[in-house]
């Protein structure tokens, strides 16, 4: 699944109106900690593939974005479930503390494509001849 990439005027399209839930990575080029982020963003794209989109917003090129969110320290890693209120965390975070801080597992669809996932391991076929 292929990253997502926000700004101030698409935001509201790709998040707030999305109908799955988002995660959202606020981010800087010039920030170390947003580098070791990125590779975890890319882990629960593939684990939650078609369930859930992965948005990334750099945080200098959208700041009316980071005036919304009050984003003052990145990496920020947002959580926005669709009808409830966005949680956040700030710094760091593997994948699977993530996946707790936000309750993912708690979303049925999420689960089933995680399941699925793996179910069929790479390169296999999810049926055999």
């Amino acid at each position: 699944m292929a990253i997502k990439t926000a700004t101030d005027s698409t935001f509201e399209e790709v998040v707030l109106h999305n109908d799955k839930p988002v995660i959202v990575d606020f981010w800087a080029a010039w920030c170390g900690p947003c580098k070791l982020v990125a590779p975890e963003m890319e882990k629960l794209a593939a684990k939650y593939e078609g369930a859930i989109d992965i948005v990334k917003v750099d945080v200098d090129a959208n700041p009316g974005l980071s005036r919304s969110f009050n984003i003052m320290s990145i990496p920020t890693i947002a959580f926005f479930a669709p009808g409830k209120q966005p949680m956040g965390v700030v710094g760091f975070r593997p994948a699977e503390q993530l996946e707790d801080q936000f309750s993912l597992k708690s979303y049925p669809v999420i689960a089933a494509a995680a399941t699925n996932a793996a179910a069929t391991p790479e390169g296999e076929s999810a049926t055999k001849a």
